[in-house]
Order: C-alpha cells, then sequence, then structure tokens
C-alpha cells in the first residue's frame, strides 16, 4: 500500500513539540508511531485522566481517539490550502483501566474528497480492547 500522507511522511516530533499548550499536552497524550495509513498515540491513566471513582474517564478516551484521528486526516491533506475538523465521533468504552497508559491507534477506513472515516482502537498494557471508536472528519479549504 501507498503511504496516504501527503508529503510521504508525519512528522510525529513536531507534533508532539507543538502540542504544549493544548488538550493534548494538558492530559499527556504522546504520538508515537505511524504506518502507510495508521497513526499511534498514547495517554497515561492518572489524576488528569481519571473521573471520580478513579478510573479512565471515557471523555479522555474520546479525546486521545479524535486526536489521532484529527492528526491522521490533517496529515493527509496540503496544510497551506486544507485542515481537517471533527464532524462525528461515538466511542464503545469497554473495560475500566485506574492506572498506567493506554495506547490508541487510528486506522483509515475511507478518504474522500471532503470527509474522512478512521476506527480509533484503544487498549491497555496488556493489549485488552478499552474502547472502541468511530470518527468522521470533515476536509476543509483554508487557503489557496
Amino acid at each position: 500500500m501507498k503511504p496516504i500522507w501527503f508529503g510521504g511522511k508525519l512528522p510525529l516530533d513536531e507534533m508532539n513539540a507543538t502540542h504544549d499548550r493544548t488538550m493534548m499536552g494538558a492530559i499527556g497524550i504522546e504520538l508515537t508511531e505511524y504506518g502507510d495509513d495508521w497513526v499511534r498515540g498514547k495517554m497515561p491513566v492518572d489524576e488528569r485522566t481519571h473521573q471520580p471513582f478513579g478510573l479512565l474517564h471515557g471523555g479522555a478516551s474520546v479525546a486521545l481517539a479524535e486526536t489521532l484521528a484529527s492528526v491522521g486526516a490533517f496529515s493527509t491533506q496540503n496544510p497551506d490550502t486544507h485542515a481537517a475538523v471533527g464532524m462525528e465521533i461515538n466511542a464503545n468504552h469497554v473495560r475500566p483501566v485506574r492506572e498506567g497508559w493506554v495506547y490508541g491507534e487510528a486506522k483509515m477506513e475511507t478518504m474522500g474528497r471532503t470527509s474522512q472515516v478512521w476506527t480509533i482502537r484503544i487498549t491497555n498494557e496488556k493489549g485488552k480492547l478499552v474502547c472502541l471508536s468511530r470518527c468522521t472528519m470533515a476536509i476543509i479549504k483554508t487557503g489557496g
């Protein structure tokens, strides 16, 4: 398969460095690796991402899912002319996590001219499914 990324690659180090004053930085999301049509990241399960009962907050899982889908979708576009924004996201939370890390992988399902659909699987440190999410991204023209 030919990579779907604009310019052939994702500059993960640059992306991680520029997100320190965003939700991504506030809750500790890190982009870790990518392949031809997927991007991976991780997020700590700690006081920043807990709900009141000491479990991973479902909203934190959704934030990780949408971050990965957004990074993926944006990275398929010419950044001088287009951006990617979330249109819809859903999530099934299937396993609680109290501590450690969760790992997400967003995979492109379909790439159209004006929208994309991504599936995101979030797993715990043992590789067990924690959350299954799907995110639809809108591709918008920004210039050029």
